[in-house]
């Protein structure tokens, strides 16, 4: 069983940055691919960036591409998200999720536990 804390969201201007948080308790949180989701109101869920359980290997949205970065240290148990650049639209709440999987994936479906979610909101 893994539980995930998300911190570090908040009211940020355009073109502003913020990072954000996610920390994991269980001690199996190295061989979990991570992954940043988020939703905006009367909108589904979408993928942000995902993270493999050894840092080899990250994806992220083509909108997020070259302005966010994923990142995670095991030995803290946490994956963080950085933000710079952002965009009125990245106004959302946004997620970390865990999937027991050696890979990652980019389906919301297919990850096993979920944050209680982070708002942040661009102001234009």
């Amino acid at each position: 069983q893994v539980q995930l804390v998300e911190s570090g969201g908040g009211l940020v201007q355009a073109g502003g940055s913020l990072r954000l948080s996610c920390a994991a308790s269980g001690r199996t949180f190295s061989s979990y691919a991570m992954g940043w989701f988020r939703q905006a109101p009367g909108k589904e869920r979408e993928f942000v960036a995902a993270i493999s359980w050894s840092s080899g290997i990250t994806a992220y949205a083509d909108s997020v591409k070259g302005r966010f970065t994923i990142s995670r240290d095991n030995a803290k148990n946490t994956v963080y998200l950085q933000m710079n650049s952002l965009k009125p639209e990245d106004t959302a709440v946004y997620y970390c999720a865990a999937g027991v999987y050696s890979v990652i994936y980019r389906n919301p479906h297919m990850y096993n536990y979920w944050g209680q979610g982070t708002q942040v909101t661009v102001s234009s």
